[in-house]
């Protein structure tokens, strides 16, 4: 492959739960590297703000991963705005902070709802318009808890779907490969967003930047490298994969480094 191998020109990009936190800065990244760029969300006043941001190369959308209708209907408004569908990022996420002993089945229902369910729908339905093209990149936003548990539990419910989601990715891999679709996952660590904003200044963040081993938690920026190289032809060789961008979280045995 000659010329630019990150270059995302003339290609159209989906991300999901693309208003706010790392799905915005994924969705400004990806239009920066050239592609176009539709994002989905529930919150229209959302929307508008980050369409606003991405300019005549964006679209927004009134999406719920977690209805299949809606996902069905938000893909085919994106081939009809744009031609095309090259780049799927499922990155809507919802997190529940509760003990295994307490927490309610509705609750732990509309989390794996969104974190698995969502991904699995738009896959069916991106990889549908993709293989027409012999073509197609998804990438799954998952997390460090799609590959450890959090120290104290709690979160069972999101580390169940992310550790859910990390095994959706490479089977998915498996399958789309012969159809020229590469479907990889990208772990974050610790990123200050507004989902984890109430951690931010407490004894908590302090015991994560100490197991740590760059000492600090990520800003959301750090993420769009990884997710413009798995979108681009740079990774087309790359499938079934899952890329930790946690500062060496993982890599870490934790033994507690203050």
């Amino acid at each position: 492959m000659r010329g630019n191998l990150f270059s995302l020109e003339g290609k159209v990009a989906l991300v999901t739960g693309g208003n706010s936190g790392i799905g915005r800065e994924l969705a400004l990244g990806l239009r920066d590297a050239g592609a176009s760029v539709a994002i989905g969300g529930r919150r229209a006043d959302r929307n508008e703000a980050v369409l606003a941001e991405l300019g005549d190369r964006g679209a927004a959308f009134r999406m719920d991963v977690t209805d299949e209708d809606s996902v069905e209907r938000t893909i085919a408004a994106v081939v009809e705005r744009f031609g095309r569908l090259d780049v799927l990022v499922n990155n809507a996420g919802a997190v529940t902070r509760a003990s295994a002993l307490d927490l309610e089945a509705d609750a732990w229902q509309h989390v794996l709802a969104v974190n698995m369910t969502g991904p699995f729908l738009c896959t069916k339905h991106a990889a549908r318009v993709m293989r027409t093209r012999g073509s197609g990149k998804i990438i799954n936003i998952s997390s460090v808890y799609g590959l450890v548990a959090p120290s104290k539990g709690l979160q069972v419910s999101y580390t169940a779907s992310k550790h859910g989601l990390i095994g959706l990715t490479r089977v998915n891999a498996v399958e789309l490969a012969p159809l020229g679709i590469q479907v990889n996952a990208i772990c974050p660590g610790y990123f200050i967003t507004e989902m984890t904003g109430d951690l931010s200044g407490t004894s908590f963040e302090q015991a994560i930047r100490r197991r740590t081993p760059s000492g600090k938690l990520g800003d959301t920026g750090d993420l769009v490298g990884t997710c413009v190289y798995l979108a681009s032809g740079a990774s087309n060789h790359v499938t079934g994969a899952c890329i930790q961008v946690d500062g060496g979280y993982f890599a870490s045995d934790g033994i507690d480094r203050g």
